[in-house]
């Protein structure tokens, strides 16, 4: 209890910045970030740029690195791609780093962790942060694969945990990479929400609607000023180039409310009446509870509308389905 407790006259040095983009700071030592974004979304492509700026401590799209000196080594953990593929990452690093891809820099260290199980992962990365000297920055691109069960409360809890302490006790930065949901804009799972809710900074790395061969960075969350969201396309030498003065196309707003706009005061009226008549509901129950029920809140939908609702509401786990297949709501939801 004595470690922990805090008093207003203690002192201490603001954490140093290693991580910026343009003016904003995404990332110091002692705490740790996140990029998401959809499948396809060249998130992976993201990183890389985010790695060649620390290698090199200066400047790739629009990431800025300034690590000290006795932290200028770079881990980065692959848990989803084959060998070959890795190296193809790797070697992408290099090329936008400006260095020689027939030769691995000593500052930088690459596993590829796709055939072990996810305690073996924790294993190793573990056993690599605490063992590789003047260590800066870990990248863990697919921490997913780091737990058996995505929406599992008390592995994700340990899991966050984990990254507090390593960073805590080990002075760097991690960045890792993580899906979002298919239906809507959420990280994936519990642990998704647990990484919003900790982190420093999430980056949101989205497709263009209209150019494929566009993606753009944005901050889904920032603790830091916001920055102005920028783009990148992959040029011919299958590496990131910015997009200069990129303007994203509005989609055609789409008729009917946007379930991921309605506030949560909305949401939760709405959900104590639909779980008015009882605990727990089955899936045809709960469709028509919410379509009438959203109703008397300012939002009508129809039958396919209430389908989409009930995903939204599962997947950011304020609706939660048991063994049995029925649905009960989480009243500690976190928004």
């Amino acid at each position: 209890m004595v470690k922990s407790r805090l008093s207003v006259t203690d002192q201490f040095l603001q954490p140093p910045v290693v991580l910026r983009i343009d003016d904003s700071i995404i990332g110091t030592l002692g705490n740790f970030s996140a990029s998401t974004g959809k499948a396809k979304s060249k998130k992976t492509f993201n990183v890389c740029a985010i790695v060649a700026s620390a290698l090199t401590n200066g400047t790739v799209l629009s990431y800025r690195s300034s690590f000290p000196t006795n932290k200028r080594r770079i881990l980065y953990v692959d848990t989803e791609q084959s060998p070959f593929h890795c190296q193809r990452v790797l070697k992408r690093i290099l090329s936008l780093a400006g260095l020689p891809t027939d030769k691995q820099p000593e500052t930088l260290e690459f596993l590829c962790l796709r055939g072990s199980d996810p305690k073996t992962r924790l294993s190793i990365i573990e056993y690599a942060i605490c063992n590789i000297p003047d260590l800066g920055l870990v990248i863990i691109d697919g921490i997913r694969d780091l737990v058996y069960d995505i929406n599992s409360p008390s592995e994700s809890t340990n899991l966050i945990t984990k990254l507090m302490q390593w960073t805590d006790e080990r002075q760097i930065h991690i960045h890792t990479v993580l899906h979002l949901n298919k239906g809507d804009d959420n990280t994936r799972g519990h642990l998704g929400t647990e990484l919003n809710n900790k982190a420093e900074t999430v980056l949101q790395v989205t497709k263009d609607e209209f150019d494929k061969d566009i993606s753009s960075v944005s901050s889904m969350f920032i603790r830091d000023r916001d920055f102005e969201p920028f783009a990148f396309r992959i040029n011919e030498d299958s590496l990131p180039e910015p997009v200069e003065n990129y303007q994203p196309q509005q989609p055609m707003k789409k008729k009917g409310f946007d379930y991921k706009e309605v506030s949560e005061e909305k949401h939760r009226e709405a959900l104590e009446d639909v779980f008015s008549i009882g605990e727990r509901l089955s899936y045809g129950s709960l469709i028509e509870r919410l379509r009438s029920c959203y109703a008397t809140v300012g939002c009508e939908c129809g039958t396919n509308k209430a389908k989409k609702l009930k995903q939204f509401l599962t997947n950011k786990r304020m609706v939660i389905q048991d063994d049995d297949k029925l649905y009960h709501y989480n009243r500690d939801f976190y928004y």
